[in-house]
């Protein structure tokens, strides 16, 4: 019997769900659906009273007044204040970004190198600038610069730089574990049909790892967008230095305006991550062969064997 379009569509839309459970997760029963959804009630009782409470105490410290308020809806203050912040933090971190991932993949890719002086000295870097704390490396850009070379640097690159050279070597680590996660007899394929090694790392290894990576890869882009607060440290003109130091200083309004700041900083961070979301399933979308079920023969059109007689 043939299958029908209804089966056909089972089929696939079981095959699709199964995909999605982990094979590290059961389907929950009855029981463990009510324990989930009791303590998913739970947990929103005790946000709301958390909200509640924190707006309590707001009132109390007259940090609810209009008058601390008001200010974010004066044109002027976002013109001259808030967006040249944003503007300046955006800035950086899209900079920043684009030299960090192209930093990012080369390095990772030298770690793996099979000659030792380079997966050495890849090595030595990405460990070096890994291991010292952003502020402490912002610091040294700002200050070292003018001190040991003479040059003068502004904070803008001061930012920049501290966040390439920490959030890129992060980054190192993550091609290296992407492509290391790829399974080994895909080079050895590879390399028995006659590939080079630069050729299997090009076409082979890299255009799965960067399916598997961009999860990490963009949760590190938002850790640098938000490291760009770091400097404040440096006097660098950005959203929260507009927001905890300039606001605050003209209209004495720290909470609203530190509240605001982060508000704006969630959206930015949610946009960015939708849109790695979006990529990704793209990408994996692109990438996956859809197989289509083939149905058996049907036994009524089959034809007979041609039987002939026996001598």
């Amino acid at each position: 019997m043939t299958a029908t379009a209804t089966e056909r569509r089972q089929a696939r839309k079981l095959a699709a769900s199964s995909e999605r459970v982990s094979v590290l997760y059961d389907i929950p029963g009855p029981k463990a659906r009510t324990r989930n959804t009791a303590l998913t009630v739970l947990v929103i009782v005790l946000v709301l009273l958390a909200l509640y409470w924190m707006v309590t105490k707001l009132g109390e410290k007259n940090q609810l007044n209009a008058d601390l308020w008001t200010p974010f809806l004066r044109g002027d203050v976002w013109i001259n204040l808030i967006l040249p912040g944003l503007v300046n933090t955006l800035s950086a971190a899209l900079v920043a970004a684009v030299i960090a991932v192209p930093f990012g993949f080369v390095f990772g890719i030298g770690r793996l190198s099979e000659h030792a002086w380079i997966r050495i000295a890849a090595g030595a870097v990405v460990e070096f600038f890994r291991a010292i704390p952003l502020l402490i490396m912002i610091f040294a850009v700002m200050f070292g610069g003018s001190a040991v070379f003479g040059l003068t640097v502004t904070p803008f690159a001061a930012v920049v730089v501290g966040l390439v050279l920490y959030n890129g070597s992060v980054l190192a680590e993550i091609v290296r574990a992407g492509i290391l996660s790829i399974p080994r007899g895909q080079s050895e394929a590879a390399l028995a049909i006659g590939l080079r090694r630069s050729q299997v790392m090009r076409m082979i290894l890299l255009p799965q790892a960067v399916t598997a990576m961009m999860p990490a890869i963009v949760a590190q882009l938002v850790v640098l967008l938000k490291d760009t607060a770091l400097g404040f440290i440096v006097a660098f003109e950005d959203l929260l230095n507009a927001g905890a130091r300039v606001l605050p200083s003209n209209f004495n309004n720290i909470i609203p305006a530190v509240i605001v700041i982060a508000i704006i900083y969630i959206i930015i961070n949610v946009a960015v991550g939708a849109i790695a979301t979006w990529l990704e399933k793209r990408s994996r979308r692109s990438r996956k062969s859809i197989v289509q079920p083939v149905a058996p023969p049907d036994a009524s059109t089959v034809a007979e064997p041609v039987r002939t007689p026996a001598p």
